[in-house]
């Protein structure tokens, strides 16, 4: 399909199989014989997630796994140390994720532990040694700063001080309307520099992302295309489609009649419906695999839209089919 680079999650490596072990196995890399790029998230976010397993403080993150209880104590250097033993080709530092609302006060307190954090982050990775599976992996820094416009900007400015090869905005999509999104989005990467990567964390629906790269993001990633395959849920170019439901029973068309994956060249939604009310593990399968298709050919299209000028009018036009709904 034409995937260059993939998201593995680092606390839950971490917690298993062990970074330690994943290390001992030549990196991740070679562990899942991955030869694209990979990227590895710092593990803030599911932390944050934790809520009542996990307590922050100026020196990190004390928490408890959701797996078997035991205790840990994630550090900005222990976050560089971990990722280093995964070899990613990118890594980022650990930041604070808060939720949405917050005071001001509050996201003010984030976004200075947030930079704290990642001037730390700094100094560890000039301090060690690279990775031995990955020598060339680079950091990147991530823009706290909450629903706030200019602590965002300011949190990003400071950031930027700190040289890194990359940025990242993180804490958004945790609640809060798309339009509040996006304004914190653009805040953000206004004062990020143009030559540099720009990262927006866990976006988006395929709604919103031409929106976001209208706000000067490069890079998104988000669990939707998996998790709602799983569940049943695809999307197509007039909407999501709910494949367990009964008009697809005897429905010979393809999940989309305009998509050129595998899936949608070869297999009837009558037969979709069937796997999955069937409980059969290809249904997940091949619900992912249109998924993913949907999502990589989406950027393609934009990418295309950017290079001929044209990108609102194809976000129009696509809002457009989208809220048509599917047939």
């Amino acid at each position: 399909m034409g995937v260059g680079l993939l998201l593995s999650n680092t606390y839950h490596l971490y917690l298993r199989p062990g970074h330690e072990l994943i290390a001992q196995m030549g990196g991740l890399h070679r562990f899942m014989s991955w030869p694209g790029a990979i990227l590895t998230d710092s593990g803030g976010f599911q932390i944050f997630s934790l809520a009542d397993l996990r307590k922050v403080t100026d020196e990190g993150v004390r928490f408890r796994s959701h797996i078997d209880g035991s205790e840990h104590m994630l550090t900005p250097e222990k976050a560089v140390e971990v990722q280093r033993a995964l070899g990613s080709d990118i890594a980022m530092v650990l930041d604070e994720c808060i939720e949405y609302p917050a005071s001001r006060e509050r996201a003010l307190g984030a976004a200075e532990r947030t930079v704290n954090w990642a001037r730390r982050c700094r100094e560890a990775i000039d301090a060690g040694a690279p990775s031995a599976s990955t020598p060339s992996q680079v950091f990147f820094a991530i823009v706290q700063g909450g629903g706030y416009a200019d602590l965002r900007r300011e949190n990003a400015a400071r950031l930027v001080e700190l040289d890194f090869p990359g940025y990242a905005v993180g804490g958004l999509a945790v609640g809060e309307p798309h339009e509040i999104t996006c304004e914190m989005a653009d805040a953000a990467a206004s004062c990020l520099p143009a030559e540099k990567p720009r990262y927006m964390m866990g976006v988006g629906k395929p709604s919103q992302i031409a929106d976001y790269v209208r706000c000067g993001i490069d890079m998104m990633d988000c669990v939707l295309p998996t998790r709602n395959a799983r569940n049943g849920c695809l999307y197509t170019r007039h909407g999501e489609l709910h494949i367990k439901n009964a008009p697809y029973m005897n429905d010979p068309r393809p999940i989309d009649e305009s998509c050129g994956c595998m899936v949608c060249r070869r297999y009837s939604r009558a037969y979709l419906c069937h796997l999955f009310r069937s409980h059969e593990i290809l249904a997940s399968i091949l619900n992912t695999h249109h998924n993913l298709f949907f999502f990589l050919d989406l950027m393609r299209a934009i990418r295309e839209a950017i290079a001929f000028g044209n990108l609102s009018r194809f976000s129009s036009e696509f809002q457009a089919r989208l809220e048509a709904g599917p047939s």
